[in-house]
C-alpha cells in the first residue's frame, strides 16, 4: 500500500464496503519459492472479520494449507496515469492514481460439506444485481453434475485480523488542480474504470 498517509484516509467502514462490493481479488500466501497467488471471487461478512472462497484442488495454495496460514488478499479498484500536464501547474511528475484495498488474516481450509452453500451464497450475491434477470441458482443443473463439479474445489476461510486502502486521488495537490487532472482522466485516461476513478478524484478532499 503507499505509504504516504494522505492516501489512507478511509475508514474502516469504506474500505469493508468497498472489499465486499468488488468480491474480487488477489490472493497471496508466502511460499519457498516466492509468493503463490490466486485471483478468486469471495465473500466478506457483515463485521469485516471473514472472508470466504473457493479454490480449484490442484491450486499449489490448497497443497500449503495442511495448517492455517498467513495471507493477504488485495483488491484492485479503478486506476489511471496521471500526466503533469493535467493539472495546470508547474513542476509536477507523472504519477498513477488508484483505489486498493488489502485484506489480512489467516488462511485455512474448510470441511467439503460447508462448498455447496458458500457456492450458493456466492453466486447469489452477483446474480441478485443482475435484476430484472431472475437469479441463476445451482438447483437448475442437472443431476450429479453439480457434485462431480464440486469434487473439484475446495472452500476455504480467511481470518481478517486487518483491512487497509489506498485512495490515491490527488488529495496532496489543491483542488482546483486535482478537479482538473480529474477532468482529463475522464477525456484521456489510460487505466480501468477512469470514469469512476475521475468521480471520486472530484470529490476528494485535498490536504494540499
Amino acid at each position: 500500500m503507499h505509504p504516504n498517509p494522505v492516501f489512507h484516509d478511509a475508514d474502516a467502514a469504506r474500505n469493508m464496503g468497498f472489499a465486499r462490493d468488488r468480491g474480487f481479488g488477489t490472493l497471496a500466501i508466502n511460499a519457498e519459492d516466492g509468493p503463490l497467488m490466486s485471483h478468486i471471487p469471495f465473500l466478506l461478512n457483515a463485521e469485516g472479520t471473514v472472508a470466504e472462497l473457493h479454490l480449484v484442488r490442484s491450486n499449489p495454495i490448497v497443497r500449503a494449507l495442511k495448517r492455517p496460514v498467513a495471507a493477504r488478499i488485495a483488491i484492485q479498484g479503478p486506476d489511471s496515469y496521471i500526466s503533469p500536464d493535467w493539472y495546470g501547474v508547474a513542476d509536477q511528475v507523472p504519477t498513477w492514481n488508484y483505489v486498493a484495498v488489502r485484506l489480512t488474516g489467516s488462511l485455512e481450509l474448510r470441511p467439503q460439506e460447508e462448498l455447496h452453500d458458500l457456492l450458493d451464497r456466492q453466486s447469489a450475491m452477483f446474480e441478485n444485481r443482475l435484476a430484472p434477470k431472475a437469479p441463476w441458482k445451482t438447483a437448475k443443473m442437472s443431476e450429479g453434475v453439480m457434485d462431480r463439479m464440486m469434487r473439484m474445489i475446495v472452500p476455504c476461510r480467511m481470518q481478517v485480523t486487518g483491512i487497509d486502502g489506498t485512495w490515491k486521488l490527488g488529495q496532496n495537490k489543491p483542488e482546483d488542480v486535482r478537479k482538473s487532472a480529474a477532468e482529463n482522466v475522464t477525456a484521456h485516461g489510460i487505466g480501468a474504470e477512469v470514469d469512476v476513478l475521475a468521480a471520486l478524484m472530484m470529490g476528494a478532499r485535498s490536504t494540499g
